[in-house]
């Protein structure tokens, strides 16, 4: 077609193009995507670091519910950096000095993931299904969700990443291993960990948990001893500091595994600093020992999937706990991608 039958650009191209700023979305414009990425379908990631999928399901907890609404709410509390990150050309990390370069990040939101409220089997299909799929392309991130989501979304990671066997570092308040009880299925929010202990891609040696606290069933110490579980409780943070025992925890899991796959609950952080959570728990991490834990995940090119579930912002009015959240996974994908 000869230049002069292109159509005339339209009044609105003629503005962005003439007009410095147009392109430049503010953090409460547009639509929500993480990290302001790009919309794309699920299978078409192409040159895409960072595949984003959310998971608003909460019809397995044992508390309160609401973390559906998290990935929304994680999504518009990540647009502030996104906006920064696009305003300023790049940002100088304060905590650590050093420039992280936006531009060597790709982050891609593919949407939510269909979730069936009334069929817990067709959504764990779904979520495995999109995992899979995600990980086949690029780094998958999870936005949860309540955490019986975890399970086949690591399921799908192994999957689509082609691994036999992952590791698993969960940041959690709770040990997420009960079996099936009187009130609640098998796989409800607390069984997720000992599923994918009990799957064909991990174990319990494979397993680190960081931030354990509150009470566990009795016997649990000994289970623990005969598991071979890497249990790192909030008393051992206190007396070695958040630092060693997350390394401990990525180097344990990473241990004869072809990849290790991070779920961090929300309810792992003290609740002073994120309420809006379905099961808190008093004496969690605080905000600077949750910020050092994901900039020491970041530092493992082992890591190769993520999620951050339980976010129910219902209970928390002021949103700081999805904005936490949100800083939370931009300081991993930082780390990870950008210095």
């Amino acid at each position: 077609m000869s230049g002069s039958h292109l159509p005339p650009a339209t009044n609105a191209a003629q503005f962005r193009a003439q007009t410095a700023g147009s392109s430049l979305e503010l953090p409460y414009a547009g639509l929500n995507t993480f990290l302001k990425g790009e919309y794309r379908p699920v299978d078409a990631l192409e040159e895409a670091d960072v595949g984003v999928l959310g998971v608003p399901y909460d019809h397995k907890v044992s508390n309160r519910p609401g973390a559906r609404y998290g990935p929304e709410a994680i999504r518009e509390a990540s647009s502030w950096w996104g906006y920064l990150s696009s305003f300023k050309g790049g940002l100088t990390n304060m905590y650590t000095g050093e420039v992280a370069d936006y531009d060597k990040l790709t982050t891609v939101d593919c949407g939510d993931i269909p979730v069936f409220p009334a069929d817990e089997a067709t959504t764990r299909e779904a979520i495995e299904a999109h995992l899979a799929t995600v990980s086949e392309q690029a780094f998958p991130l999870l936005l949860g969700g309540d955490h019986s989501c975890t399970y086949p979304a690591f399921c799908g990671f192994a999957q689509g990443a082609g691994h036999d066997t992952v590791g698993l570092v969960q940041i959690d308040a709770h040990t997420d291993t009960t079996g099936e009880s009187d009130l609640f299925d098998s796989h409800y929010h607390g069984a997720c960990t000992r599923h994918i202990a009990e799957s064909t891609y991990s174990d319990y040696e494979h397993i680190s948990q960081v931030g354990i606290r509150g009470y566990e069933r009795p016997g649990f110490m000994e289970f623990v001893e005969d598991t071979g579980l890497n249990l790192f409780t909030m008393a051992d943070v206190h007396e070695r500091g958040i630092g060693p025992v997350v390394r401990d925890a990525v180097e344990a899991a990473a241990e004869d595994t072809d990849a290790v796959y991070v779920t961090f609950d929300i309810d792992s952080i003290d609740p002073s600093v994120a309420p809006g959570t379905g099961t808190p728990c008093p004496d969690g991490l605080t905000a600077a020992q949750a910020l050092e834990t994901m900039q020491i995940l970041g530092e493992y090119d082992a890591v190769g999937g993520a999620d951050l579930m339980e976010v129910a912002p219902s209970f928390d009015p002021t949103g700081r706990t999805a904005q936490f959240g949100a800083f939370l996974l931009i300081t991993l994908l930082e780390r990870r991608f950008t210095v």
